[in-house]
């Protein structure tokens, strides 16, 4: 691949939103680098979404010099700095050891040319000074660029996946994400530490925060493909692994905008596992009650509805096969497994729809408080989904109807 001049890397920097306010509180004598995915993706001319900066020198003293919002981790010599709307991590130089596979490592100072070495992928142990007389230069290890040219992952020594397991997911982060293919030793290795069960080596909140990464990926289908390929995705459960690629996409295009296609995804690739195991699984892997809460449901249950929605007729039916409290994550999986226009509808239109009355007016109606409350409101709503009460009035004249009629 061949490598910009120091001037026009300087300008593709800059042409970035998150490079002005870093670029203008850097000292001109600073030895600063631009590190990692970022460089990666300006010499593949694609737009960074992160700029993380290493300095060969002390961090606090670029950090005071930037000024903002300064966030200090001694034990790994990084810290993080907020300008305006920007974030950017900021770490020493460093030398990582581990006392054991899986370990977290342990940190000293080193050069910049010993920190490249220690990064998960030679795509990825790429550095560009900000500063300085060689700002614009790229620094990197041997065989990075023509790895980057030919688009293949490639670990930069035999023992990284021993090391640090999560580096399997990321490698199927990375594959689906830059569609490069492993380079066929590092393959070798994957293998190896998959048999090995290295995953077992680190926790299970270590696992799930890259994994939460990988579906948090702008396209998670290619991302699970990638770590199904891979075997990865099995060496978390027997069971996780996304089979069905066209159901997927048929699911993320009927999820809405208030929808999270990181639940759905992980839904998607989870189908297989029963409802209790799932929850468990989640658990151990650190998810947040939530987010595991919302994967279980579209997982397990999305059959069972859409079995539901395909035998409603009416508006109200649709509604009342989904209930409330619903989330759009198991609506849009069961619209793709067969209830396509049922869950669209709810999806982009019923949802939507409000009373405009509420308890309080029908007991100034008249109604005592009790059960039929609710089942007068119910009968409303079902009659506004249906077309039947098109304004307040009507409304409340259903509700105290289906409430009268009840008892």
């Amino acid at each position: 691949m061949d490598v910009p001049p120091p001037a026009e890397l300087l300008e593709r920097v800059r042409s970035l939103r998150a490079a002005g306010p870093l670029l203008a509180g850097l000292p001109d004598a600073s030895d600063v680098y631009l590190v990692g995915g970022a460089v990666r993706d300006l010499l593949l001319h694609r737009t960074p979404h992160e700029l993380d900066l290493v300095v060969d020198g002390d961090v606090a003293e670029i950090a005071a010099a930037l000024g903002g919002e300064l966030r200090l981790y001694d034990r790994f010599g990084t810290s993080t700095v907020r300008l305006g709307d920007f974030t950017y991590d900021i770490a020493r130089s460093r030398r990582e050891t581990y006392a054991h596979p899986g370990a977290l490592p342990d940190v000293t100072p080193a050069p910049l040319d010993v920190d490249l070495l220690r990064r998960d992928f030679t795509v990825n142990s790429l550095a560009a000074a900000l500063a300085g007389p060689e700002a614009g230069v790229i620094r990197f290890p041997s065989g990075a660029l023509d790895d980057l040219a030919l688009g293949r992952l490639r670990v930069l020594h035999d023992g990284s996946f021993r090391d640090d397991p999560t580096r399997m997911l990321r490698l199927a982060r990375y594959a689906g994400r830059l569609g490069f293919a492993v380079e066929p030793h590092t393959r070798e290795l994957l293998d190896d530490a998959l048999a090995a069960g290295a995953l077992t080596t680190v926790s299970g909140s270590r696992a799930g925060a890259e994994l939460r990464l990988l579906a948090s990926e702008l396209d998670p289908i290619a991302a699970l493909v990638s770590a199904g390929e891979l075997g990865i995705d099995r060496a978390i459960h027997p069971r996780l692994h996304l089979d069905d690629p066209e159901l997927a996409g048929r699911a993320l295009s009927l999820l809405p905008a208030d929808g999270r296609r990181d639940r759905l995804a992980l839904a998607l690739a989870a189908r297989e596992i029963p409802e209790h195991e799932l929850a468990a699984l989640l658990e151990s892997l650190a998810f947040e009650a939530p987010d595991r809460d919302a994967i279980v449901a579209a997982a397990t249950r999305a059959p069972e509805l859409a079995r539901r929605l395909r035998a409603a007729q009416r508006p109200s039916q649709i509604a009342a096969a989904i209930g409330p409290g619903a989330r759009p994550e198991l609506v849009a999986l069961a619209g793709a497994l067969g209830a396509e226009r049922e869950a669209s509808e709810w999806l982009t239109r019923l949802r939507e729809i409000k009373l405009e009355i509420d308890g309080s007016d029908l007991i100034a109606a008249g109604l005592s408080q009790g059960p039929a409350v609710g089942r007068g409101l119910a009968a409303a709503l079902a009659a506004k989904l249906d077309g039947l009460a098109r304004d307040r009035a009507a409304e409340l004249a259903e509700a105290l109807r289906a409430a009268n009629d009840s008892g």
